[in-house]
């Protein structure tokens, strides 16, 4: 049996109490460090004060499609997509670097909770992987979203580009988020 090397556990540790910090559920501690299941149940514990919510991850493409969720999905990934290119390390901390950009961009509100969790995020890219969505340009803007590999042609419009009605009612009550978001990107 070969020994864990202290280093690569004090690494994964790390990366647990980062992942813990930005909510993440248990299957995504579990898949993305090396510690045991007992290990992480007492690191969620001692972080939170309490045990980590039980239950199944997201399994449907359906939420990424939804105009804001997309806006804030496809902002995720071109971040990510970004640092994969241009830094390097493990996935899971390229991962966490992007969403903590993507927060310090999103939130201008530090009570609001973001649209895109970490869990969310991460299943984004599994979803990616697996082919069950994909980036898609935009061509009117250029940007790049996340849409279903059955709609991506080359004359898609993104929902920035061209809102759907329902958008400028919700965009009237929070002002912050779209004046945010055309100021970033």
């Amino acid at each position: 049996m070969s020994e864990k090397s202290i280093i690569s556990e004090i690494r994964d540790a790390q990366i647990a109490m980062e992942l813990i910090s930005f909510g993440a559920r248990m299957q995504v501690l579990e898949s993305e460090t090396c510690l045991s299941r007992r290990r992480l149940l007492k690191l969620y514990k001692e972080l939170k004060g309490c045990s980590p919510p039980k239950g199944m991850l997201p399994f449907s493409t359906d939420w990424y499609m939804a105009w804001e969720q997309n806006i804030h999905s496809s902002i995720f990934y071109n971040i990510y997509s970004y640092l994969q290119k241009t830094v390097d390390g493990r996935p899971v901390e390229i991962m966490l670097k992007g969403y903590r950009l993507y927060l310090d961009n999103i939130l201008i509100d530090t009570d609001k909770r973001p649209v895109l969790g970490l869990t969310r995020a991460w299943t984004l890219l599994r979803f990616i992987e697996g082919g069950m969505v994909k980036p898609t340009k935009c061509c009117s803007c250029g940007g790049s979203f996340i849409t279903m590999p059955e709609n991506a042609t080359s004359n898609f419009t993104c929902s920035l580009c061209f809102p759907p009605s329902r958008a400028m009612k919700k965009c009237r009550v929070r002002k912050s988020v779209p004046e945010a978001m055309s100021a970033k990107i």
